[in-house]
């Protein structure tokens, strides 16, 4: 590895790619990140996880679900007063800020080198940066990751503008509440944005060509999700294809395949993600890409050059930070280590909507089609006193138990801190705790938690 400038490059500096910098520079390796865009973080960061919570944060204490309970006593302000979005885009500013500052600190604090341009392959080892003002330098390494993002996916007969017809990174920076939202999508960036616009006063309409949102959720979350929308007077409109979106002086007229027109004040376009490999010039690597842009892995997070690896939002699917992370981290200790990593089976997987929605493991309908011997046990938030007291008494958590080895296979929550409560359930899970322990647990009083106790429970009278 002597005969390379570093011994890691780091093309983005994502969540992902940030790990992998960081983990290689704790085992004493020469770490280098290069980022194109004229700030640190990634999508997770500027435009994606990070802006889109502190947003929902300030739609979530709006909303009818903080209202209720004993909290509607501290409902200070209306997302309807003027300026309130303009204050709320600003605090979300102020987060990205602060975590933008936090990140650079703990990169040079772990003594990783940050390059500002455009990276392009030479070779399979080497990259061309292109720095902001132009002038060129080739970098070499023994390891290279790729954790370039992902981009919102934008056809070119959307008539995207900035203001009226938004992706979700220009959503974001938004300064006018509108009054009517189309929602083009029925996935995770779709049904976030639309529960938080409900709950800031927009009027929503979401339009999705599958039959069910989210239909990789458990069953019986989606549908108390679906119930949630109804109360927050969200419209869906499912097995529902798009025709054409067009421009109007004031509006945006949206035409469905069934010829049925809406028009509204802005549309949103969420209809998937992009891989983002820029102008990297795969090819001069020795890698190929597939029809639809993506480069495949092995479960190492390698490519077909073994010193080439992929994370985050660019390997694909589940996408989120906290897998990217992982990743990251995963493919620098095999690339250096020869560790081998987990599988990440029991990654759990958050979806901030209002309410939240949670999960970690395995769905009925996975363990249907395996024909697995499981029960089911049952928690609704409005069974505890926690839940009655925040007003979230809609909220439930459910457990999946193999009837034989009485192990837990899969935890599913919808409702207020559903992606807090899941890690108890993943921890149960990675330790191989049977559904026996939950039931014997002492959990604080009143909290939340318990809810793992009652579903426990109401398992192990089915168990006998």
């Amino acid at each position: 590895m002597t005969n390379f400038d570093y011994d890691l490059l780091v093309v983005g500096s994502g969540p992902g790619g940030q790990e992998a910098a960081i983990t290689a520079a704790k085992l004493g390796k020469r770490v280098v990140i290069i980022e194109r865009k004229p700030y640190v973080g990634g999508v997770s960061l500027q435009t994606g996880t990070i802006p889109s919570k502190a947003l929902r944060e300030a739609a979530y204490v709006t909303s009818r679900t903080a209202s209720l309970g004993m909290r509607r006593t501290i409902q200070s302000r209306a997302a309807s007063e003027p300026g309130f979005l303009i204050d709320a885009l600003g605090q979300k500013d102020r987060v990205v800020d602060r975590k933008e500052a936090q990140l650079l600190e703990r990169l040079m604090a772990e003594g990783v080198m940050l390059i500002p341009g455009e990276a392009c392959f030479i070779d399979a080892h080497t990259l061309q940066v292109t720095g902001p003002h132009g002038g060129r330098q080739q970098l070499s390494a023994a390891v290279i990751v790729l954790a370039t993002g992902s981009r919102p996916r934008r056809p070119a007969s959307v008539p995207f503008d900035k203001e009226r017809v938004l992706d979700s990174t220009s959503l974001l920076k938004i300064r006018r509440l509108p009054e009517t939202l189309v929602v083009v999508g029925g996935g995770v960036i779709a049904c976030e944005f639309a529960t938080i616009f409900a709950s800031l006063g927009s009027e929503v309409t979401l339009i999705d060509s599958h039959a069910q949102l989210l239909a990789y959720l458990d069953a019986d979350i989606v549908f108390r999700l679906a119930d949630d929308f109804n109360d927050m007077n969200i419209s869906t409109r499912m097995n529902t294809r798009i025709n054409e979106i067009t421009r109007l002086d004031q509006a945006v007229r949206v035409t469905t395949e069934h010829g049925d027109e809406l028009q509204a004040d802005a549309v949103f376009y969420a209809l998937g993600r992009e891989p983002n490999y820029g102008l990297l010039e795969l090819d001069k690597a020795g890698l190929v890409a597939d029809d639809h842009g993506w480069v495949s892995i092995n479960e190492h997070q390698q490519t077909s050059q073994a010193h080439i690896y992929i994370v985050g939002d660019l390997a694909g699917r589940p996408s989120l930070a906290s897998t990217a992370m992982e990743q990251g981290r995963m493919a620098v200790r095999h690339a250096f280590l020869g560790e081998v990593g987990q599988s990440g089976a029991l990654l759990p997987m958050a979806i901030y909507t209002i309410p939240e929605l949670s999960y970690v493991g395995e769905t009925e309908r996975q363990l249907l089609e395996r024909k697995a011997d499981y029960a089911r046990g049952y928690a609704p938030y409005a069974n505890t006193a926690r839940g009655q007291i925040i007003g979230n008494e809609h909220g439930l958590l459910k457990l999946l138990v193999d009837r034989q080895s009485r192990l837990i296979l899969g935890v599913h929550i919808i409702g207020e801190s559903a992606s807090e409560l899941v890690h108890v359930g993943q921890m149960a899970m990675t330790c191989s705790a049977t559904v026996d322990v939950l039931a014997a647990t002492v959990f604080n009083y009143p909290t939340l938690a318990q809810c793992y106790k009652m579903a426990a429970l109401e398992v192990l009278m089915q168990l006998g």
